[in-house]
């Protein structure tokens, strides 16, 4: 389990440094036309500043669309505007995230919804760790925006450059608790292939059984027959 807990080593390592980054005050106070409009929600402006010819797909310094913006605040109509307006919904910021991925990690089901609603791929690979929105969503215990991403038809077996699976995450990065539980079982019962190990040959089901997850366990056994 080597490569296992030097992965494990990695992913904490990079957590301050590489995760999602939403605008900070400074970003947000030099914000305008598009970017201030989709931080602020503000739909109606989004389509006046539209129609004037503002690039819906302008970025800021961190790399953020107005797309991003809006999924980092939770404006669903700011995002719906921005789609109509020609905005890219599989564009990746600068971090290497979409806003299916940005919304998944929020645990936002209903702009996880909206965004496979106008386009943004599930396929996409995302993050320094190559993974997909569901195997952030996955690692979280985000179980009902996993199954929204499920849904979507986001790839279920993607294994990401950890060697992990969406299924992998929720074991080996999850606490065995009810949030994890219940991803389990979501990823399960939609034919998640329990046989792919890490790259030390380990399966989901040996980490369950090797952290105690009785519960986990049984899902993916019962998963098997």
């Amino acid at each position: 389990m080597l490569r296992t807990l030097l992965g494990l080593l990695l992913l904490a390592a990079g957590t301050a440094a590489e995760a999602q980054t939403p605008p900070s005050p400074a970003d947000i106070a030099d914000y305008e036309g598009l970017h201030r409009a989709a931080h602020e929600g503000n739909a109606a402006a989004i389509r006046d500043l539209a129609a004037a010819g503002a690039d819906p797909n302008a970025r800021d310094r961190a790399g953020r669309t107005p797309a991003h913006v809006a999924a980092f605040a939770s404006n669903d109509a700011a995002l719906r505007s921005l789609a109509e307006a020609g905005a890219d919904m599989n564009a990746l910021e600068g971090r290497v995230y979409d806003v299916l991925t940005i919304a998944a990690v929020a645990d936002d089901p209903e702009m996880v919804s909206l965004a496979l609603e106008l386009g943004n791929d599930p396929g996409l690979t995302t993050s320094i760790y190559d993974g997909t929105a569901l195997i952030a969503a996955a690692h979280l215990g985000h179980h009902e925006v996993v199954r929204h991403l499920i849904a979507g038809g986001a790839p279920l077996d993607h294994v990401n450059n950890l060697g992990w699976t969406a299924l992998m995450e929720a074991v080996v990065l999850g606490d065995g608790g009810p949030d994890h539980i219940a991803t389990v079982q979501a990823l399960v019962e939609a034919g998640a292939d329990a046989g792919i190990a890490d790259f030390d040959g380990v399966t989901p089901l040996q980490h369950a059984e090797a952290r105690g997850f009785a519960e986990i366990a049984g899902i993916i056994r019962a998963g098997a027959h």
